[in-house]
């Protein structure tokens, strides 16, 4: 069966930081690009970050410079740093493998004092 679970989430102050993971069963990870995607409160869905099979990282211009997309190859698991963060952070994250469409059920992240 394929999953991916995402776990990480929390509540942290302003200026905080958080470690994000994704634990994926029942395929390869690293065969297929990664990304990080979060929806905020009453929006839309935002893309946060992606991890393709070249190893290449990308990040929307809201969290670039403070988050930091990686994989364990060994642990078959994507991470995301999330550093200096902010109130507007606020949102549920959720991993996804954009070809195979595949997402985990979401992982909330509270950035509030």
């Amino acid at each position: 069966e394929v999953q991916l679970v995402e776990s990480g989430g929390g509540l942290v102050q302003p200026g905080g930081s958080l470690r994000l993971s994704c634990a994926a069963s029942g395929f390869i990870l690293s065969a297929y690009a990664m990304n990080w995607v979060r929806q905020l409160p009453g929006k839309e869905l935002e893309w946060v970050s992606l991890f393709d099979g070249a190893e290449t990282a990308g990040y929307a211009d809201s969290v670039k410079g403070r988050f930091t997309i990686s994989r364990d190859n060994a642990k078959n698991t994507l991470y995301l740093q999330m550093s200096s963060l902010r109130s507007e952070d606020t949102a549920v994250y959720y991993c996804v493998t954009p070809s195979l469409d595949y997402w985990g059920k979401g992982t909330l992240v509270t950035v509030s004092s």
